[in-house]
């Protein structure tokens, strides 16, 4: 993009999308050109303490970053793809400066900036996987202070997903307000509690 004269291409991503608990978390970022971060990858490959080190890295350096959330509210309202697409367009929104070219993971956004859509970007583009790793860190520390407010779930281990763990949570304690209630488990759950009363 840079060798084409763009000058600020940013990385986008999305964490979350998969889970059954929670806000879905984005991030954009826009890398000094040459990046002197080494070890950037999906950040699903990166062990925690790695991840974290390598976010701190990226706020430090990057010349723009920003990172944002669709609610729970808005998921059921949009459905998941359309809340993640939301989230990433307003980590896109945040960055200071504004990125001239768009990187994204898998989607296109709903922006007037030129853009293009990398099946497993995450794994091909490091500002794509500057993003995962901002936006993993973050959804991670969420869940991590969820875990204080609701115990039953499992949070802290699971981030959210569906574990035997968290799936046994929901049947034995019902979903809260911050479960996703139109995602299957969720529903299941829902339906074995109204039977139960």
């Amino acid at each position: 993009m840079r060798a084409s004269g763009f000058t600020s291409p940013a990385g986008v991503d999305e964490v979350g999308r998969g889970c059954l608990f929670g806000p879905v978390t984005a991030a954009a970022v826009v890398l000094p050109h040459p990046c002197k971060i080494k070890g950037l990858r999906d950040s699903k490959v990166i062990a925690p303490k790695e991840r974290e080190q390598l976010a701190e890295r990226l706020k430090g350096e990057a010349i723009s970053w920003a990172i944002a959330f669709a609610s729970v509210e808005e998921i059921l309202h949009i459905n998941i793809l359309q809340a993640s697409r939301l989230a990433m367009k307003r980590a896109v929104l945040a960055l200071n400066p504004p990125p001239d070219f768009l990187l994204i993971d898998a989607v296109s956004i709903d922006l007037p900036i030129p853009q293009e859509s990398i099946i497993k970007g995450d794994a091909l583009s490091s500002s794509i996987a500057a993003a995962s790793i901002l936006a993993k860190v973050e959804r991670d520390r969420l869940l991590m202070n969820f875990d204080s407010k609701y115990p039953h779930y499992g949070l802290r281990r699971n981030k959210g997903y569906g574990t035997a763990e968290h799936l046994r949570a929901l049947s034995m304690y019902g979903p809260t307000t911050q479960h996703r209630s139109d995602f299957a488990p969720v529903r299941a759950a829902i339906a074995s509690q109204g039977s139960s009363r």
